[in-house]
């Protein structure tokens, strides 16, 4: 999306503090372990309520107002299918794939509904937003798409992707306006073969050093030295931890920073453009430096880790407005089962990429 240059910029703002939110994050812990899991409803609601209520854009925050009463009875409904997949799993494997086919093919609606809960209990200036994305378009983006990414072996997974965004960013609304998104699959493409290139480089490297210590392994078998072949397996494994250690931390953080770009800044809600300037040199030093923070104190530094990634991803947005927020119009909230979104957490799907 393009913005004219006398088009005003608001930045948008985090508040949030590590101590703070430190202290919301031990309870939280502490009391989903102390029932054995049944508070972590309550526990999502205060976590996503203070990073909404901290976030503000033109001096007036956002806020979050799902029940956790409905969050819970949708995670019991989620444990109740994954039981259920894993019962009919053990009684037969021919049964569970049956059960896999049939939560696979429901995973679109549960995902439908889960974009449609979240953003009806989210709200700006006490205007809800709300999500209207058709479950026809969601079977398109969630299964047709990937689907064919995975039989191309790959090749159509940025097509997949592009698809998804398109989905999320252009059925959403705030009061009256609706989002627009404009990004093309070739940006998406660009993205992702810079990112095979940086995967592959240190890959080829992993392939050059395990190339080595194979030959040094066929020596010390020759020389029957069983202690040298186990120093090289060790080698050959550390060696491979490096490399996960490298995508993750290094590739990673540049990939979430470009695709972040990319989404935002193709980006609109009505007339009023949104622009995302986050550097991948600045998200590899806050990454890196929390995973060593986290690994130091035993994981105790994960709550500070969440606010630094979050006060840094925020900061770097803005909103370049035409006119007058104050034009938009509410929209009445309506009501949205959690089941969806709960269901796709217990399944470990996020789409918010």
């Amino acid at each position: 999306m393009n913005t004219t240059p006398s088009a005003p910029r608001h930045p948008f703002e985090f508040t949030g503090k590590g101590g703070e939110y430190f202290r919301i994050w031990i309870v939280n812990l502490a009391l989903t372990l102390l029932t054995f899991g049944i508070y972590s409803a309550w526990a999502k609601v205060r976590r996503l309520q203070y990073f909404h209520r901290n976030t503000s854009l033109l001096g007036a925050s956002f806020d979050y107002h799902a029940s956790p009463i409905a969050i819970l009875k949708g995670r019991l409904i989620a444990v109740g299918l994954l039981l259920a997949y894993q019962a009919a799993a053990s009684l037969s494997p021919v049964l569970g794939a049956l059960v896999f086919v049939v939560l696979v093919s429901a995973l679109p609606w549960l995902l439908q509904r889960s974009l449609c809960f979240k953003l009806a209990n989210s709200s700006y200036r006490g205007l809800r937003f709300r999500f209207a994305g058709s479950m026809t378009d969601a079977y398109r983006a969630f299964l047709l798409w990937p689907a064919l990414g995975y039989f191309t072996l790959g090749a159509l997974f940025p097509m997949a992707h592009q698809r998804i965004k398109a989905y999320q960013h252009a059925n959403s609304f705030y009061a009256n306006a609706r989002f627009g998104f404009d990004a093309d699959v070739k940006s998406f493409y660009g993205v992702y073969l810079r990112l095979l290139g940086l995967v592959l480089a240190p890959l080829m490297m992993f392939a050059l050093v395990a190339g080595v210590l194979d030959i040094a392994a066929a020596v010390g078998d020759a020389d029957g030295d069983p202690g040298e072949t186990m120093r090289t397996i060790v080698k050959l494994v550390l060696a491979l931890v490096a490399f996960y250690l490298l995508v993750f931390l290094l590739v990673a953080p540049w990939f979430l920073a470009r695709m972040q770009n990319l989404v935002w800044n193709h980006t609109a809600l009505g007339p009023h453009a949104f622009r995302s300037e986050a550097r991948a040199r600045d998200m590899l030093v806050i990454y890196l430096t929390n995973f060593i923070a986290i690994v130091a104190t035993l994981g105790l530094f994960k709550p500070f880790a969440d606010v630094r990634v979050a006060r840094y991803r925020l900061t770097r947005m803005a909103v370049h407005t035409q006119g007058n927020l104050d034009d938009l119009f509410a929209q009445d909230a309506r009501a949205v089962n959690a089941m969806g979104q709960e269901t796709a957490d217990v399944f470990d799907v996020d789409i918010s990429f």
